[in-house]
């Protein structure tokens, strides 16, 4: 059975969500401040966290900037839900590796839809046995562990910065627009700045380092790795 944590300060909304995913089969747990809800998040490893912007303690981006900087939770997909509306506040949510936002007011329908989608997209992502090792001249990424080793040195990376990573790897030569690379990595259908794209790759280049010239601009197109 997945576990879905709610992170939510509202205790209405908290168990109007608890109520629906306890109907979809769902195991919940529950906090009603970000620095409880990041604890639970750490110790039990939930397999979805549901995380407000507005909290108590610690706001809901220091919550999901903490859990995704650490490697043991940096897996757990992170759906932020929050009143705020702004572009900036979406981007800055997705930079920082959320997995999808949802405001508010919002559809119970539609919050199901969307957990059971980065659900299925996380286990799908998973590897299925055989090779679990991606390499490419110095870098070499275990997708297991969810490391990363450039000449042989370690490097930490986002999730998401991972995940790009590995698919602009994977799919090596091909040209990818940032609307097809957030619509493949992130899997978000909200109407987000394609700059959350440039970010990543910016990143992904300075930690690479040397290695980080195989991200290539294709200007006025995206990015391509070769």
């Amino acid at each position: 059975m997945k576990r879905i944590l709610i992170v939510e300060d509202e205790k209405d909304i908290a168990e109007a969500i608890e109520y629906n995913l306890a109907k979809e089969g769902f195991r919940v747990l529950k906090a009603y401040d970000g620095r409880k809800g990041m604890k639970i998040a750490q110790e039990r490893l939930p397999d979805l966290l549901i995380l407000d912007l507005m909290l108590p303690g610690m706001d809901g981006l220091d919550v999901c900037k903490t859990l995704k900087s650490d490697p043991k939770t940096s897996d757990i997909p992170i759906v932020m839900l929050t009143a705020k509306s702004e572009e900036l506040d979406k981007v800055l949510g997705l930079e920082l590796g959320a997995d999808d936002y949802i405001t508010k007011p919002f559809s119970m329908r539609e919050l199901m839809a969307r957990v059971k989608t980065i659900l299925r997209r996380y286990e799908e992502g998973k590897p299925s046995g055989g090779e679990s090792v991606v390499k490419f001249e110095s870098i070499i990424m275990d997708i297991n562990r969810h490391e990363l080793k450039v000449s042989d040195k370690a490097v930490e990376l986002t999730a998401k910065e991972f995940a790009l990573l590995r698919f602009l790897i994977e799919n090596r030569g091909r040209v990818f627009s940032r609307e097809r690379l957030l619509d493949d990595v992130w899997g978000v259908e909200v109407a987000i700045e394609t700059r959350t794209v440039d970010v990543h790759v910016r990143n992904l280049r300075e930690k690479l380092g040397r290695s980080g010239k195989h991200i290539r601009t294709i200007r006025g197109v995206g990015y391509k790795f070769e």
